[in-house]
Order: structure tokens, then sequence, then C-alpha cells
């Protein structure tokens, strides 16, 4: 198999991998379940709590749930404008991301040229590491927020545990990552490697030489015609002192 059908697989694979992260990270969005806490009552009835970025929501035993809207945004706490924001993020470089690795991929051939499509695969690559780091960091900054108000015990309010949303932000995160860091990789290796090649090259060094060789040649022309100005001078004092000698006189 040849190395650019290995690549090509390869780009097909990591676009799978960071498609499928990329809507696990989206399903996290609209999903109720970020935390949740359950008080259960004498009377046999069992209440849970849940909540998400947006809303507080409320169920009972029988199934009957009800969900509000945060009051005031500004009343809210720091961590949960920055997750909101981090998320947002991250689905917003996944979609170029996707846009991008579609258009540059070997198996499309949408693009132009190899190294072309290489450069626009390894912007599509920085586009899913950086989401992916987003998200990543957005669930572990909830996921802790909720840990530390668990096992702190001077906190009076009620706790919550971690909810399902946060878990499979953390899946989705870790797919656009990896999937990204290959397709960096690989990409960067064909489209960027070729760059340096082609500046490392002697074709490239031929267009730019160096001055010492551009005085080369001026000097050897005039290291050859001073040479042949001493020549004639001595010719013509041998010439001169072969007819003009002092024995001539005598």
């Amino acid at each position: 198999m040849q190395q650019r059908e290995v690549i090509m697989y390869t780009e097909i694979g990591c676009f799978v991998l960071c498609f499928s992260g990329w809507i696990l990270v989206c399903s996290t969005m609209p999903t109720e379940y970020w935390n949740y806490s359950t008080v259960d009552s004498v009377v046999l009835t069992t209440t849970n709590f849940f909540s998400n970025l947006w809303k507080d929501c409320i169920s009972d035993s029988t199934g009957v749930s009800d969900c509000k809207d945060f009051p005031s945004l500004l009343a809210l706490e720091l961590y949960i404008h920055v997750c909101r924001a981090l998320v947002i993020i991250a689905i917003i470089l996944g979609f170029f991301g996707a846009v991008l690795a579609l258009v540059g991929m070997k198996c499309t051939k949408i693009g132009g040229s190899e190294i072309i499509n290489a450069k626009v695969t390894f912007a599509a690559g920085l586009s899913y590491l950086i989401s992916g780091l987003c998200g990543m960091i957005a669930f572990s900054w909830y996921g802790n927020k909720i840990r530390q108000e668990f096992v702190d015990p001077n906190f009076m309010a009620q706790k919550f545990e971690i909810g399902a949303a946060v878990f499979v932000g953390w899946g989705g995160s870790t797919l656009l990552i990896v999937g990204g860091f290959i397709y960096t990789f690989f990409a960067g290796k064909e489209g960027l490697g070729s760059r340096f090649k082609k500046n490392s090259s002697p074709l490239h060094r031929s267009k730019y030489p160096s001055k010492s060789l551009s005085y080369a040649p001026t000097l050897s022309r005039q290291i050859y015609v001073t040479d042949t100005k001493e020549k004639d001078s001595e010719n013509r004092r041998g010439k001169g002192n072969k007819f003009f000698n002092r024995e001539a006189y005598v």
C-alpha cells in the first residue's frame, strides 16, 4: 500500500473520529443532566433536582418535571459563564474544522495541489484540536466545581453530583483532541515539511548566491589583467635588453 493511500485512510478515520466527538459535544448543550441531586422524603416520594448551563429543573417520583431558566445572567457564578463560552467556541471551531477537513482531505479532491490540501488539512486539525481543548477545559472545570462542593464539609447548601452530560462531554472532547492531533501530525509533516525541504534544496540556494561567489569572477579578472600587464612589461624589458645591451657599445 502506498504512502498516499495510508494517509488518505488515516484522514478518513480522523474525520469520523472528530465528527463523532463534535456531535457528542453538541449533544451536551440541550442535555439537562449536567448535575443532579436526589432528596428522599418520609412519604416514599423522591424529588430529583438537576440543571445544566441554562436552567434548573425538578422532578418527582411520578415523572412530572418542571424547568425554569436562570432568573439573572449577572447573578450567576463565573464558572458558568466561562463554561458556556468555551462550549460554544468548541462547537463553532468543530464546525469549521469539519468544513476544512472536507476540502483538504485527499479523498475529496476539492482543493488544489497536494501541498495546498495538506495545509488546509493542517488548519482543520488545529481547529479540531483547539475545539477539543476548549471542551475539555469547560467540562473539567464544571465537574471539578461540583466535586469541590460535594467534598467540602463547610458547604451547607444542597450538594450535587456529576451528571451524564459532563461524562459525554469528556468523551467527545477526547475524540476531538486525538483526531486533531493526528490531523496536524500527518498534514503538518506533508505540507510544512515540504516547505522546509524546498528552502534547503540546491536549486533554491542557487537563486541567492553568496557575496563571496559574486566577487570571485571580478577578482579573477583583475588578477588575470594584472598578470598580463606584468608579463607584457617583462617582455618589453627583455627585448630592450636584447637590442640595447652594454656590450654593443664596447
